[in-house]
């Protein structure tokens, strides 16, 4: 389907992105009703139009950060001397400048850590305590999202501001923990 976005830009939504198809009985033995299902949507949904949005304001905050970023890309990548200097340099001097046109297009505040801390503990509530995932005993779909879009930050500041300023970490070590345990 055709919509117009927020920006005025055309773009092509899938109305039915979230829907996971399954019969009457596998939707019952995965999620035991509608709720379940649709609590499961939103916030898939949210991990996508708001989460992920916070990654790069977050990461690139400021020159420092953004250089640590690429250093940590170009330590991971298969990077030579010269392109490893380029691309951690001229990468993250871009990466910086991008990050704040991304803080205004998001409407983020003045201080991003804000908003990435607020986003983990609306998480974190949503989860709430009488369950370990959102999923309940096992994480679903919403609980991969969120875990996904965070992981991209591990081994960053950004990562660990977040783990030492907010309510996540204990959710985020057992999706960990569920993740290396699951069957192959």
């Amino acid at each position: 389907m055709k919509a117009v976005n927020d920006q005025g830009k055309e773009v092509t939504e899938f109305c039915n992105k979230y829907w996971l198809m399954l019969d009457e009985k596998e939707a019952q033995r995965m999620y035991g009703g509608k709720e379940a299902r649709t609590e499961e949507m939103t916030w898939r949904q949210w991990a996508d139009d708001w989460l992920v949005h916070l990654i790069s304001p977050n990461v690139y905050r400021t020159p420092t950060e953004a250089l640590a970023s690429f250093d940590y890309i170009v330590k991971e990548g298969n990077f030579g001397t010269v392109e490893g200097a380029m691309a951690k340099y001229v990468g993250a001097a871009a990466m910086y400048l991008i990050s704040k046109r991304l803080k205004s297009r998001h409407h983020l505040q003045d201080d991003v850590r804000e908003d990435l801390y607020e986003a983990a503990n609306k998480w974190v509530a949503a989860v709430g305590k009488d369950r370990p995932f959102m999923g309940g005993q096992k994480p679903n779909l919403a609980d991969l999202a969120v875990y996904g879009v965070l992981r991209v930050m591990e081994g960053l500041e950004a990562f660990d501001d977040l783990m030492r300023h907010t309510h996540i970490q204990p959710w985020y070590l057992r999706v960990e923990k569920a993740i290396a345990e699951a069957p192959e």
